[in-house]
């Protein structure tokens, strides 16, 4: 099994290796591919030395799979090229998400959409991961109507850049900004550009790409996205409206049934899920489970999950895994 991970040198993708290591993903020939400026640098993995290569090299090593974490600039060039030559992509970057000829997958969720001939396979956004983990089986219980999600989101999910400036920050050194504002003791509603209808790019992510991985164009959603100087794990407020009435503990029954979902809600404890909780773990967690007391059948809930894991990597490593178990690579 060869595997190709393409953004090997940045944040996910070591993310990424650690994963497949930790997994114990048949892995017999790693390839990292990076861009030309780190070509001939090493990367180890299980405890071996690996020579970062070019995407062209790359293909020509023919992997069966290759997971991409390189931005949508270069998944948009070279996924197709990868799957023109028979390789299966994993793409971890916006380019595909949205393309309607491309599956988008939380294997938990929609797993089953999946055929032999999808060679490039969209891994969604971090926040909508989580999210979508704990609505699904909700949704088939209850039937969603509607959703309001704020998040709280890692400085992780901008990048190593971005953890700089915090950790400058912190210790009082001028250094590049990732941000157009200081981070830390700050929060900035702002994660991506901003669109014509006053929302920003990542919360219409939110928004488009819950409905497709759901398959329901029914479900309203509505977002702000919000980052914090915290180091890893997004953290979201999301209010849900049904469709039928509900019980508070079936609610709870249900998510603690839910593979890949821990629930931790204990309020006379203050117990309850926080970012350095999910710190390198591949669970979603969620508390904070209460009545909406101002309107019928909706109900509120905090879910928090490592967004490097599975907001990112482990999810695209577990669409292999599917792959894999289906004979399909």
């Amino acid at each position: 099994m060869k595997v190709a991970v393409v953004g090997a040198t940045g944040l996910v993708g070591s993310k990424m290796l650690q994963v497949l290591t930790e997994r114990n993903f048949p892995v017999t020939e790693l390839i990292p591919v990076a861009s030309e400026k780190s070509v001939g640098k090493e990367v180890t993995f299980k405890g071996k030395g690996y020579k970062v290569v070019s995407a062209e090299t790359a293909i020509a090593m023919k992997p069966n799979v290759a997971i991409f974490s390189a931005g949508g600039s270069t998944s948009l060039e070279w996924a197709p090229k990868f799957a023109a030559a028979g390789i299966t992509v994993i793409d971890n970057s916006s380019a595909w998400r949205m393309d309607p000829t491309k599956k988008l997958v939380v294997p938990e969720v929609n797993g089953d959409a999946l055929t032999p001939e999808d060679k490039i396979i969209a891994n969604p956004n971090c926040s909508t991961i989580q999210m979508v983990l704990v609505l699904k089986p909700l949704h088939e219980k209850y039937n969603i109507k509607r959703v309001v999600v704020s998040t709280y989101q890692s400085v992780t999910g901008t990048g190593v850049k971005a953890v700089t400036q915090l950790m400058n920050e912190r210790e009082g050194i001028q250094g590049e900004m990732a941000y157009a504002y200081p981070i830390d003791l700050n929060v900035i509603p702002q994660i991506d550009v901003f669109l014509e209808n006053g929302y920003t790019k990542e919360e219409m992510k939110m928004v488009n790409e819950t409905k497709k991985i759901m398959g329901d164009d029914h479900i309203l959603v509505t977002a702000t996205t919000v980052r914090i100087p915290v180091m890893g794990g997004h953290s979201e407020a999301v209010n849900i409206e049904f469709d039928k009435e509900y019980e508070l503990g079936d609610v709870r029954t249900v998510l603690a049934a839910t593979p890949g979902v821990i629930v931790v809600d204990n309020p006379a404890k203050a117990e309850y899920p926080m970012p350095k909780d999910a710190h390198d773990k591949d669970e979603v967690f969620v508390g904070r489970i209460r009545r909406d007391e101002t309107q019928p059948k909706t109900v509120n809930m905090w879910i928090v999950a490592d967004n490097l894991r599975k907001g990112a990597a482990t999810n695209a490593v577990q669409i292999a895994e599917y792959l894999l178990a289906k004979n399909w690579l």
